[in-house]
């Protein structure tokens, strides 16, 4: 608990908040992948992937998944322009509890960090479990960018914008604030 005077913001409340968003980030794409690469791997999709690439690319599509757990599209080019889709939604073989996960790792992410930074009320727990922005947005701006693919002049990825405002900073921000004021309350 913070003692009088003290801010629950220090820097180490704040680093702290950073490692856990940058852990739920990655524990994130590793769930994804554990629960959908085989598939993947199997699909039609990744050996145009690979035929087109010379790159097998499964974790990158694994990647489009991930943000698709966000609710941001992939673009796709097309023979009549770029598609935008969810796989999640479009590809049977993907469960919806993939959409369950960015927001229960972000909270768990989120009651770490105002456990660690001492929040004793739910108002500095949910300011200090946001704080799991500074180590998700980076990486999901990294992402956005690392998971595209391209072939020639085409190219198909998460959305930037989208990826990066509401994967990457709406999502940690809300859930690890959720998280954050959940450990105000209990502390």
């Amino acid at each position: 608990m913070a003692t009088s005077g003290e801010s629950t913001l220090s820097g180490r409340s704040i680093g702290l908040g950073a490692a856990g968003g940058a852990v739920a980030y990655v524990l994130g794409y590793l769930f994804t992948y554990v629960l959908t690469s085989s598939e993947i791997q199997n699909s039609f999709a990744q050996q145009l992937v690979e035929f087109a690439t010379g790159d097998p690319g499964t974790w990158k599509i694994v990647g489009w998944v991930f943000y698709n757990a966000h609710f941001v599209s992939t673009n796709i080019p097309g023979l009549f322009g770029t598609s935008s889709v969810n796989l999640i939604g479009e590809v049977e073989a993907f469960s919806a509890v993939l959409y369950v996960i960015p927001p229960l790792l972000l909270v768990a992410a989120g009651i770490f960090a105002g456990r660690q930074a001492g929040a004793d009320d739910p108002a500095s727990g949910a300011t200090s479990g946001a704080l799991v922005l500074a180590g998700y947005l980076p990486l999901a701006i990294v992402g956005a960018f690392l998971f595209v693919i391209s072939a020639g002049d085409a190219s198909a990825g998460p959305d930037l914008i989208t990826g990066v405002l509401l994967g990457g900073a709406v999502y940690p921000a809300v859930f690890g604030a959720v998280g954050g004021a959940v450990a105000g309350v209990t502390s």
